[in-house]
């Protein structure tokens, strides 16, 4: 199905709090077919919070998700309800990768790639087997399909756990700051690999503090200030004409960073 441009998540007034804290305060969004969506905000600021709601990590407090048009859960007495097989169906459809990789130590990297395929989608194992060896292609490592995780690097491992994920055939991806734990060489191998998902036309919403990823592979970029969203646009007006003084002090603690003129 060809999902270009069609309305493939969207997020309406969603509330998430933890006993008195309130985390976010009234998230909208869409995301479109196609579309890479950068989160960016300081930490605190509710962006991973945001993307565990999406998936359902975490029930949000109030406010509704639906993806490709559908709401997530049955509204009954006013309440919303959430069964576990519908959430269940849900994940599979939203991939998610995640700051450390969750790799199974005892199994090889085709078995990890393999295991989600075969024992939530029920894949045959040659066909799960197949589709693990496109993907570990997809991310460039299809010649350490037998090799155990120890073995691997750190940037290595994450490009595994984006494979395992992508095995799901999702229809958005969700990226948790996937680079923040690995050491500065390894970070742009993992990088790329993104930006290559991002031109090959997968949807995807990341929150990241690489700027330079956010200014030159999103669509669109949204900043988050104490649970809302304080800016959006393009990654260019966001992050080159920001308008808020939050925002402007958050690239001055990037000031390292230097955007092309």
């Amino acid at each position: 199905m060809n999902q270009a441009n069609t309305e493939i998540v969207k997020v309406e007034n969603l509330h998430k709090s933890f006993g008195d804290l309130d985390v976010l305060r009234g998230i909208d969004m869409t995301v479109r077919g196609g579309e890479t969506v950068v989160l960016l905000g300081s930490s605190g600021s509710g962006k991973s919070t945001l993307l565990r709601c999406i998936n359902f990590m975490e029930m949000p407090s109030e406010g509704r998700v639906y993806l490709h048009g559908e709401a997530v859960g049955k509204e009954r007495n006013g309440k919303i309800r959430y069964s576990e097989r519908d959430l269940c169906a849900l994940r599979t459809r939203i991939g998610m990768v995640f700051q450390h990789f969750n790799l199974f130590p005892h199994m090889t990297v085709l078995q990890n790639v393999m295991e989600g395929q075969v024992t939530v989608l029920k894949r045959g194992k040659s066909e799960a087997a197949e589709t693990a060896r496109r993907q570990l292609d997809r991310v460039g490592l299809a010649e350490k399909a037998e090799e155990y995780p120890a073995r691997l690097s750190g940037g290595q491992k994450q490009r595994v756990a984006i494979a395992r994920a992508l095995a799901m055939d999702p229809d958005v991806m969700l990226f948790d700051e996937v680079t923040s734990a690995l050491d500065p060489e390894l970070v742009g191998e993992v990088l790329k690999t993104m930006r290559q998902l991002a031109e090959e036309g997968m949807t995807m919403i990341v929150v990241t503090h690489e700027l330079g990823f956010a200014y030159h592979v999103a669509n669109r970029v949204l900043f988050l200030n104490e649970g809302a969203i304080l800016e959006q646009g393009a990654p260019h007006d966001v992050l080159k004409n920001p308008e808020s003084t939050r925002m402007r002090e958050f690239l001055e603690g990037h000031s390292l960073f230097k955007l092309p003129d």
